[in-house]
């Protein structure tokens, strides 16, 4: 019998990746808490320019690891990339916090620098330690599942805490407060990391993971700092030379049509492994919708809870950032829900297969929306819904999440060739770059008014007029209800695409 698909129990490393991803998370996501309301209230920016700063930022922070995993797969290994992605993103926070500090031309030229250094840092940052989570188990080892799931609950503790606590500091003390927060948790999870990486982080053989491959050269390092100065000139493209010209989303959206050029025409590749790179391809166009209608938990769905939800709690008003810990405290409460049914029905010989699940899940985002937008039908622009309308919601689109992205990145992770595994993990991190810029075009649609100072507006999605929240919202349902079916309709085609692996 095969002891490595018999084993019990999860090797330590799982649990040091866990505390130093909760980490990173706490410092990601106590960050996009606070952004947009951070540019609408501080900046004074209007909603659909923060939409589309929120789109494009998080979008680069998703495009970056393309360069992460490549150096990271020739050159540096996955250690040392994790620890060069920490120190950049801590940096990036403590000059976010700078900028909170300062006023006017000063302080948008410093949330440039700030977003720049967190999206190369999150660029070396990301793959690399999801990818490390699959190497610390043998070949057909069934705990993956498991381990990714347990690796997403660290994800979502550093979530869940995160907006309690950079939010209470930057809506009740000061944005500024928010940011150091964020960039503290950082540096606890960088020192974590680097402290206990030598003694838990090796594979099933005892052998340590991760390592560098080759020389990191000047030519590397230039890539890298070449990096970083495109970056910050895109994020200021538009200031620069006064365009309405969307550079990145050009950038990101040609980026996803080219990777699966590059990588599918290179010649080592045998016919299975092209057929399952072909299958995380088109998964990954999926995600597409599905991370664009979720993201607007950061952008327009804040929009909607600052201003046209009812906060009052007993008297005391809860800060709008409050509402992104929802999902996070769900996945904690659920995941080991989710972990133990898909084991049941593997047991059982009845699990569904990755395409299924992720079918599953865009219908579930698309439910969610059909909630609220019940919830705001006939909603006049200055009134509010019960706050219980938005956490049935995030509630709903975790089950989906669930469903979807800690499946996808195991998908990935057991379909990907050992040669192209950070790169394969960086081109589905591509697609919810793809996703993430879309989801700011999408919030920069929502309808103005309630206490934005903004007179209402009415846009336009392939034709369908928006001139309410309830159209606004209507938009994710359709969307992601039509995405579901075909992917529900053509799942037995990928199931035989994957060649027997689940």
């Amino acid at each position: 019998m095969d002891t490595a698909k018999t084993a019990k129990g999860h090797p330590k490393g799982l649990y040091l990746l866990f505390m130093t991803e909760m980490w990173e998370r706490f410092s990601y996501y106590g960050m996009r808490a606070i952004f947009v309301l951070y540019m609408t209230k501080m900046l004074l920016m209007g909603d659909a320019e923060a939409s589309e700063i929120y789109g494009s930022y998080t979008g680069l922070v998703y495009l970056t690891p393309l360069l992460g995993g490549y150096l990271a797969d020739r050159y540096l290994g996955n250690r040392r990339s994790i620890e060069i992605g920490g120190i950049l993103m801590a940096i990036g926070q403590f000059i976010l916090f700078f900028s909170a500090s300062a006023t006017g031309a000063s302080a948008v030229t410093l949330m440039w620098m700030g977003l720049t250094m967190l999206i190369i840092g999150n660029g070396f940052f990301k793959p690399n330690i999801s990818t490390m989570v699959g190497q610390l188990y043998p070949q057909g080892d069934r705990r993956v599942d498991s381990a990714f799931t347990i690796f997403y609950m660290g994800i979502n503790l550093g979530a869940f805490m995160s907006p309690l606590i950079c939010g209470t500091l930057a809506e009740k003390v000061d944005f500024k407060w928010g940011f150091l927060a964020a960039g503290i948790g950082m540096l606890i999870g960088l020192v974590t990391f680097i402290i206990s990486k030598n003694k838990v982080l090796v594979d099933a053989d005892n052998k340590p993971i991760g390592l560098p491959t080759n020389k990191f050269g000047i030519a590397q390092w230039g890539m890298v700092i070449g990096s970083i100065g495109l970056i910050f000139f895109l994020m200021n493209f538009k200031t620069m030379f006064n365009s309405d010209l969307d550079v990145i989303g050009y950038l990101i959206y040609g980026a996803m049509i080219l990777m699966p050029l590059i990588v599918l025409t290179d010649k080592s590749l045998t016919k299975d492994e092209k057929d399952r790179i072909i299958v995380i391809f088109i998964l990954a166009f999926f995600v597409i919708f599905f991370w664009g209608a979720f993201e607007q938990a950061g952008a327009s769905l804040t929009i909607f809870a600052d201003r046209q939800t009812d906060r009052n709690l007993f008297g005391w008003e809860m800060p709008a950032s409050y509402f992104q810990s929802v999902n996070a405290l769900a996945i904690l409460l659920l995941a080991p829900l989710f972990s133990s049914i898909w084991l049941r029905l593997g047991n059982r010989g009845k699990e569904p297969s990755s395409p299924k699940k992720m079918a599953y899940g865009l219908a579930l985002i698309s439910f969610g929306y059909l909630v609220i937008a019940y919830a705001v039908y006939g909603l006049g622009m200055m009134d509010k819904v019960s706050m219980f309308w938005l956490i049935g919601l995030y509630v709903i689109h975790t089950m989906g999440e669930l469903c979807l992205s800690p499946i996808g990145l195991s998908m990935v992770s057991k379909l990907s060739p050992v040669r192209f595994s950070s790169l394969l993990m960086g081109t589905w991190f591509l697609a919810n770059a793809a996703a993430n810029k879309f989801a700011g075009t999408l919030s920069a649609l929502i309808p103005g008014g309630g206490e934005s100072g903004e007179a209402p507006k009415t846009t336009s999605f392939m034709g369908f007029q928006i001139t309410d929240l309830f159209d606004f919202f209507i938009v994710f349902v359709i969307m992601c209800g039509v995405a579901a079916l075909i992917l529900f309709v053509i799942s037995r085609w990928l199931e035989k695409k994957m060649h027997g692996i689940k």
